[in-house]
């Protein structure tokens, strides 16, 4: 039990996930996802259009289709995996930080998990977004929420927040342990890291020098200042390094890009045209890591375990492999516990003070 007074707040922050996997529910889901201008990042006007008169017309009853397939009886995975995932983390950190869990959109919302924080009178709070790599519409996206709701309050207590943790020895070790028996055990003959795919527009607008990103081929081979916030040079990073610690050569694995919208360029490879190449190509036996998702959600479960499978199938293969994510396996309860202590580690009160208010208020005059 932590002391009246003395109660650090740790917020696991992920993105979200409908009601219920039904046409209404999947709709409303979609409707705040998609309003968020970092999400859909075009004029106001243009996205307000594309929304309502394109997107939540046909694409709530197909998403709910396909929610369907994968959802459990207890309820959504994402939310199933993130709260099992919570609970054990906050047992690794017993006696150190309450802990609750929100999401981006949908429920229970950030709203409500730092409500729930407040009202045991937590004196700091740290913020860990659930996204290895860094993107503006999953990682800005719920930081700037987050600031926003903190600093509603009167009193704005000190807020941390842990970083992107794409190359973080703690997490790429969780990776490669959570998934070598998987590996090992399907004889896969070679692995496709799969991570969620981005317009193209929306890297470039990370690019801190305004000419390095996607301008050649080798761009994301090394992280520098000029990509620092890349997200595709973030996620080829950590498959190099998963790969490193799992034995596979270079050969012997491949990167892409999956859950493209719309008609404008995304980042490629893309996964739904690499996964049938791979089988024309002689892959026989194919697994598959999602290492921009914690933890299985429908654009594992189903994109990849169901559709992509099919497509595997279908061009030649012999089996395709999902990985499972890493959920609340205890190798990444451990790291993940361990990156939330990090940050707790040598900043005065005074020094944190200073930065959540500088971050809340910097957020509140954009």
């Amino acid at each position: 039990m932590i002391p009246p007074g003395n109660a650090q707040g740790l917020l696991l922050m992920n993105l979200g996930t409908p009601d219920a996997p039904t046409t209404a529910a999947v709709r409303r889901y979609l409707r705040e996802f998609l309003s968020d201008p970092r999400v859909i990042d075009i004029h106001p006007l243009a996205r307000w259009l594309l929304l309502n008169f394109v997107i939540l017309v046909f694409r709530p009853r197909k998403s709910a289709m396909a929610y369907r397939k994968i959802w459990d009886e207890r309820g959504s995975p994402l939310l199933l995996h993130s709260l099992e995932f919570t609970r054990q983390i906050g047992l690794e950190l017993e006696g150190e930080f309450e802990v609750e869990f929100g999401m981006r959109y949908g429920h229970p919302s950030l709203k409500d998990a730092l409500e729930r924080l407040r009202a045991k009178k937590v004196q700091s709070i740290t913020l860990m977004p659930l996204y290895p790599q860094y993107a503006a519409s999953s990682t800005a996206s719920s930081l700037e929420s987050a600031y926003r709701l903190i600093g509603q309050g009167w009193d704005v207590p000190p807020v941390r927040v842990v970083p992107p943790f794409f190359n973080q020895l703690s997490f790429l070790d969780a990776l490669a342990t959570s998934s070598a028996p998987v590996i090992r055990q399907s004889r896969a003959d070679h692995v496709l890291f799969s991570f969620h795919g981005l317009p193209e527009r929306q890297i470039r607008k990370s690019d801190q020098i305004g000419n390095h990103c996607l301008a050649s081929p080798q761009c994301c081979d090394q992280i520098g200042a000029a990509n620092a916030n890349c997200y595709r040079a973030q996620a080829h990073y950590t498959a190099r390094e998963v790969a490193k610690r799992l034995g596979i050569a270079a050969e012997g694995f491949s990167i892409s890009f999956q859950s493209r919208l719309g008609r404008t360029p995304w980042i490629r490879p893309y996964t739904d045209l690499l996964v049938p190449e791979l089988a024309r190509r002689g892959v026989r036996r194919l697994a598959v890591l999602c290492p921009a998702f914690v933890a299985d959600c429908l654009e594992t479960l189903e994109e990849i375990g169901i559709r992509a499978r099919e497509s595997f199938l279908a061009a030649g293969g012999e089996e395709l492999i999902l990985v499972p994510c890493l959920n609340a396996h205890p190798a990444w309860v451990r790291a993940a516990a361990d990156l939330v202590r990090s940050k707790a580690v040598g900043l005065s009160n005074q020094d944190r003070f200073g930065r959540a208010m500088v971050s809340v208020s910097s957020r509140a005059k954009a």
